[in-house]
């Protein structure tokens, strides 16, 4: 049964929202609650937490559902187990099934972002009893690919390493990003956000030169206008509390998850769905064709949107907007 968390820090806290943490296998979850009626399970991705969905909580529940955004394994207040492959997308699901019953549910409804769409497909994908519906923002719905993901990151950028291959190595990444955990966010957050970006000739920061360090070509200069001080604190007070190693491991299943959802190669995802992308995000920019192929590969697709002059961090930068999709699009759902 779902129990009462540690009192949080009044900055994480979202105001009309209960936080909880809920046994699933092998640790506690924690989430944030808002609302009654069906279940919405909110997914959030790299490198954030609940505190992401803090726009459309309200919003939500006013509309009449029950939203819950959960800090995913690894991340925040939510339990965080040492071997890199407790990480897999397979254990990612589990947790969102035993959630769904911690919570007192038979279904839900489950919407992502960045990786939290890849772990909201997953769900839906194994799970189609009890992920009724899914929402994805950012990443587009992809189906298994015969590729093996690290051969596939490892062909591209040339001389320069894909920023995936980046992280896969353990520790690599966190000896760049923890001495300066608030620097490093900021500088990332700023570099994937519209009207902040960094310019072209400075060379995008998902690409790292032989002996240079991803930072190197972030943005320079204010926070986006959809992040504030007090906003990048609460992250930033998170991950300076749990390492990053934990949300990096995610990059480090790629290929266990290849192999252990073989068995749904070219698998069709039938529930009612929604895509939501920025047109600034390379996210989405990257994977267009996987978004051309929707009419095959989500036959039950409501409606897809590319929001113009939209950076990556989706329902932040354009919280109104996004809330609003969300909100026709679960009415039409549960109509």
């Amino acid at each position: 049964m779902p129990q009462p968390a540690a009192p949080p820090s009044p900055s994480v806290t979202v105001p009309g929202a209960i936080e909880r943490l809920v046994d699933v296998p092998g640790g506690r979850i924690h989430l944030i609650e808002q609302g009654t009626g069906p279940l919405v399970l909110l997914v959030h991705g790299f490198p954030e937490t609940s505190y992401s969905w803090r726009h459309q909580l309200p919003v939500l529940a006013e509309a009449g559902y029950r939203a819950a955004a959960v800090d995913v394994r690894g991340y925040g207040r939510s339990f965080a187990p040492a071997p890199v492959e407790a990480y897999r997308m397979t254990a990612l699901v589990a947790d969102n099934v035993a959630v769904l019953h911690a919570l007192g549910e038979r279904t839900a409804t489950v919407v992502g972002h960045d990786w939290g769409s890849s772990i909201a497909a997953n769900s839906a994908l194994l799970r189609p009893d009890l992920f009724t519906a899914a929402a994805f923002l950012s990443v587009p719905y992809s189906p298994w690919s015969p590729v093996r993901p690290t051969d596939g990151f490892a062909r591209i950028g040339g001389d320069e390493e894909f920023y995936v291959s980046y992280f896969q190595q353990p520790g690599r990444a966190e000896a760049e990003i923890e001495p300066d955990v608030r620097g490093w966010l900021a500088g990332f957050y700023t570099s994937l956000s519209a009207g902040t970006m960094p310019p072209p000739d400075q060379g995008s920061p998902f690409f790292v030169p032989a002996g240079a360090r991803m930072r190197d070509r972030f943005a320079r200069g204010p926070l986006p206008s959809w992040l504030t001080e007090a906003g990048l604190d609460v992250y930033s007070a998170e991950f300076e509390r749990t390492g990053l190693t934990g949300a990096l491991n995610r990059y480090r299943n790629v290929d266990r998850d290849w192999e252990d959802l073989a068995a749904w190669n070219g698998a069709v995802l039938t529930q009612p769905s929604l895509f939501i992308g920025g047109a600034l995000d390379s996210s989405t920019t990257w994977l267009a064709d996987a978004v051309a192929a929707y009419p095959t590969t989500l036959p039950g697709l409501v409606s897809s949107h590319i929001l113009e002059g939209c950076g990556h961090w989706i329902q932040q930068e354009r919280a109104t907007e996004v809330g609003a999709l969300l909100t026709e699009w679960l009415h039409t759902v549960h109509a």
